[in-house]
């Protein structure tokens, strides 16, 4: 999404550019053995949605803000216990000046599991790709900031959902938001 404008001049008052796409992703570490390895926690490749902005660099940190507050409202909406931590700089990407990842609960596993990271990699990327913006008609241009993050990924998302779900019965009560998508409310207990 960063390349779609490579080596161009975004024309005044286009900014900010909103920029989503579902995508497949890879994982680039392989685990060894392991229960870590099992099931689709920790699986080679999965989908998930980008989000991708291009902003002023005064609006960055509020737009950081704002992308950050999209993702946990789903978790919010999906009625998962999450956490929001900042990560310091020997762990965030090369690219990126900050970095978000939220985490979600996963109580069968009694664990913490990170379903999206939001950064914003201020003026580097545009930098990097030559892009820039011009503030208004005639102005010199300027460099553009950039910001990332996944809406949420799909499998560590799904298994908060049905661990949170999960009924004394062994019934999974599926939530509310999702019940249009899914046409049913509940995933009945095996016999």
């Amino acid at each position: 999404l960063n390349a779609l404008h490579q080596g161009k001049i975004i024309d005044p008052g286009v900014l900010p550019l909103k920029y989503v796409a579902q995508t497949p992703s890879f994982r680039k570490e392989h685990a060894a053995a392991g229960r870590d390895v099992r099931g689709i926690k920790r699986v080679h490749q999965f989908e998930k949605v980008e989000m991708f902005r291009f902003v002023e660099p005064q609006d960055s940190e509020a737009v950081l803000e704002e992308m950050l507050g999209e993702a946990t409202t789903i978790c919010e909406r999906l009625g998962l216990t999450y956490r929001v931590l900042k990560l310091c700089a020997g762990d965030i990407g090369f690219q990126s000046a900050m970095t978000y990842d939220i985490e979600v609960w996963s109580p069968g596993s009694a664990e913490w599991l990170e379903v999206s990271s939001i950064s914003t990699c201020t003026d580097f990327q545009a930098r990097r790709n030559n892009t820039r913006y011009r503030p208004e008609i005639g102005a010199s241009t300027r460099l553009p900031h950039t910001l990332n993050g996944s809406g949420l990924a799909l499998p560590r998302t799904w298994i908060a959902v049905i661990e949170n779900g999960l009924q004394d019965d062994g019934s999974v009560v599926i939530p509310e938001e999702i019940v249009p998508y899914t046409g049913w409310d509940r995933i009945e207990a095996a016999p």
